[in-house]
């Protein structure tokens, strides 16, 4: 499994999905707390810099899994799409 770097705090769990190797799942909202605390981002820096330097990098199949609405207190817009 591949850990995404100076994220451990925000580690909930694992993730599986068939026929994909089991991969470190992360809560979104905490990552973007860890950004503002760690690095002094605002909010809309934070969630921007998870979307763009985070999601955007895709590493092959263990990539990491980043689960959205985990914390209490989200302050991270949903992303809800119709399927």
């Amino acid at each position: 499994m591949m850990k995404a770097d100076g994220f451990d705090a925000a580690i909930i769990g694992s993730a599986d999905r068939c026929g994909s190797p089991t991969m470190i799942a992360y809560d979104w909202d905490a990552c973007v707390k860890i950004l503002q605390d760690r690095d002094g981002m605002d909010l809309e820096e934070a969630i921007e810099y998870m979307e763009v330097n985070v999601l955007g990098s895709y590493v092959g199949e263990d990539t990491p899994v980043f689960i959205r609405g985990m914390s209490p207190r989200c302050q991270c817009p949903p992303i809800v799409e119709e399927v």
